[in-house]
This record gives structure tokens, C-alpha cells and sequence, in this order.
């Protein structure tokens, strides 16, 4: 199946580099994106969706034959930016990781948004508290960005699903819970996410 996969993915441009197992994984050098398959044979892929994570921002779609909504909303959680199950075909693969890269590209400008303590650098992709770096998976960082263009505004679900996940994303809904909790563990002395049941959210930033 792997083989397959990089043959695939070469015919659409792709430089593939296909390791086998989770430690390699975590010995490669540097690349765009990770393909993790969750079922390797030294560990398990979650284990190395969260070193990864842990280690920096790079997006990382899990490939798994584990198709229930939980494994879905674990993977999410420990940072993996989609989630594809098999069997699948190389077209919807292409097409997720395109349109992951297209929401982690760096942003082509725009000056930094400043809101209380809280600094969102667009042009470095980059958030700060009180000055220092605070680390966010790709998702996290644009379901911050998109909420932070109108604070105090109320965003529905559906707004946001189409804005910061696809317009596609056919995905659980849980997984927009699942980001703004993380976004609530990680920020949650300087702004407050407002949950507004069966609607959506709004983010309020603390003075």
C-alpha cells in the first residue's frame, strides 16, 4: 500500500520520502507534511503524532484503518491537522494534503493582530503571550486567526468548519470542540472562547 501510495503521489509532483516504522519517522530530516500511519510496527502512531507535535508545527494527515469517531478525535487532538481512513484512493489523498498546505502556507503579509496580552504574528505565522512564543498546531493557530479577524463576533459552526477546516470537511463535528479546547488549555489566562450552544463560538480576549 505504501508503495503504491509514493508511485501515486510522484505522478502528482510529490517528493516522497517513505519510512517504515515509527522511529525512522522521528529520525527523518525535515519535510512539508507527514502521512502517519497509525499502525506501524515498533509503536504506536499516535505515540508519534504527539513527538512530532512536541517538536514542531509541521501538518501531519494520520492514514488508519481505525475509522471510529474516537481515533479520529484522539488523533485531532494530539495534533494531526485531517484524518483519512482506509481503503481510500489517491485522489482524495492528493486533495487532503493540498488543502492542508494551503491552510498551514505561510501568510503572505498582513501586520500583526494585537489583542490584550495576546500578539498574532500573521506574517510568521507566530502567537505570543507576553512576549513569548506559544506553541499551536496548524489547526489551532487558524481556528485562532479566523476568530480573532472580529473579536467579540459570533462565528456559527458551519462559518467556521468552511473557513479554517474546508468547505468540503465531512469530518465529525466534535472536531471543532476539540481545537477550542485546546486553544482554551493553551490560552486560557489571556482570551476566553465563548461556547453559544447550537450555534458557535465567539473569542473574547481578557483585558
Amino acid at each position: 500500500m505504501a508503495e503504491s501510495l509514493r508511485r501515486g503521489l510522484g505522478r502528482y509532483g510529490f517528493e516522497v520520502e517513505w519510512v517504515t516504522d515509527g522511529r525512522s519517522a522521528l529520525d527523518a530530516g525535515p519535510c512539508d507534511l507527514v502521512l502517519l500511519d497509525l499502525g506501524l510496527p515498533d509503536t504506536d502512531g499516535l505515540d508519534v503524532c504527539r513527538e512530532l507535535r512536541a517538536r514542531g508545527s509541521v501538518p501531519i494527515i494520520v492514514i488508519s484503518a481505525r475509522a471510529e469517531e474516537i481515533d479520529r478525535v484522539v488523533g485531532l487532538e494530539l495534533g494531526a491537522d485531517d484524518y483519512v481512513s482506509k481503503p481510500f484512493g489517491i485522489r482524495e489523498v492528493v486533495a487532503r494534503i493540498r488543502a492542508v498546505l494551503r491552510r498551514t502556507a505561510p501568510s503572505a503579509g498582513g501586520d500583526p493582530v494585537l489583542s490584550g496580552r495576546l500578539t498574532i504574528d500573521l506574517r510568521a505565522r507566530r502567537v505570543l503571550v507576553d512576549g513569548a512564543e506559544v506553541t499551536l498546531a496548524p489547526r489551532e493557530y487558524e481556528l485562532l486567526a479566523y476568530l480573532s479577524t472580529e473579536p467579540g463576533r459570533l462565528f456559527t459552526r458551519e462559518e467556521i468548519m468552511e473557513a479554517v477546516w474546508d468547505t468540503n470537511w465531512f469530518g465529525p463535528t466534535k472536531t471543532l470542540d476539540v481545537h477550542v479546547g485546546a486553544l482554551r488549555r493553551k490560552l486560557g489566562e489571556v482570551i476566553t472562547v465563548e461556547t453559544v450552544r447550537g450555534v458557535g463560538f465567539r473569542l473574547v480576549a481578557a483585558a
